[in-house]
């Protein structure tokens, strides 16, 4: 399947109402989040800014949710929360900018996927911090290369690139 065609059956998932993620080849198929997965996305969008203004590590803090993005690898998938330190460029089709930093919010069923396979990946493809958040538990995990921490919800992660967000 062409890179295009892809593109095109995750939309045509989109429309009505099922995401597809493809992971490395695979197909990750899932419901769409429910309203505590949303309720809990918006509150840490609300709360990502500038650790301090002014600083070497300044940046734009930019985030976009749900977003499709296009991998490295060539996998397409959607963080819940993707960080940027600029605006992408692309504006209509899947994002090739890899995030800074991105944030999952575990849904009923998505565990494995989240907690298991969604640091790795992302890691691997070049994302600095990855935060997983269980929003039933309040277990939060912190991944960065050199090592991962669990903190209990709420807390105050700071990210390499420079922002700061409160799960």
């Amino acid at each position: 399947m062409t890179t295009s065609e892809l593109q095109r059956l995750v939309q045509q998932a989109d429309q009505i109402g099922i995401r597809l993620e493809i992971i490395g080849g695979a197909q990750v198929w899932e419901a769409s989040p429910a309203a505590r997965h949303q309720e809990a996305s918006f509150r840490i969008q609300s709360s990502i800014k500038p650790i301090a203004l002014g600083t070497a590590k300044e940046c734009g803090c930019f985030h976009l949710a749900d977003v499709l993005i296009r991998f490295p690898d060539d996998s397409l998938k959607r963080p819940d929360i993707a960080i940027f330190c600029r605006r992408p460029n692309e504006q209509d089709e899947a994002i090739t900018l890899v995030p800074e930093a991105v944030v999952e919010i575990i849904s009923k069923g998505s565990e494995a996927k989240d907690l298991e396979l969604a640091p790795y990946f992302y890691l691997a493809q070049g994302v600095k911090d990855v935060v997983i958040y269980d929003p039933f538990t309040l277990f939060v995990l912190h991944a960065r290369r050199d090592g991962r921490k669990n903190f209990t919800s709420p807390v105050t992660i700071q990210f390499e690139c420079g922002c700061q967000c409160e799960v």
